[in-house]
């Protein structure tokens, strides 16, 4: 049984990994929700919104004292 860490598989691994990275990236920037009009849509909004209403929600339970009612 041969190497099976050799220069030819280490460039093939490479190459498969670069090729990967850029239909990742590719497939990622389709799938982003495109701008109308100037602004976002409206989903993207409604998760922004959420996304800030969750961490203000854990900000204040985590900077609340012992005493202080829930």
């Amino acid at each position: 049984m041969g190497k099976v860490v050799n220069k030819r598989n280490a460039v093939v691994g490479w190459l498969a990994l670069a090729v990967g990275k850029r239909v990742a990236k590719k497939k990622a920037r389709g799938a982003v929700p495109a701008v109308e009009g100037g602004r976002p849509n409206k989903s993207a909004i409604a998760t922004g919104v959420a996304a800030l209403g969750t961490v203000l929600l854990f900000w204040r339970k985590r900077h609340r004292s012992p005493g202080e009612p829930a």
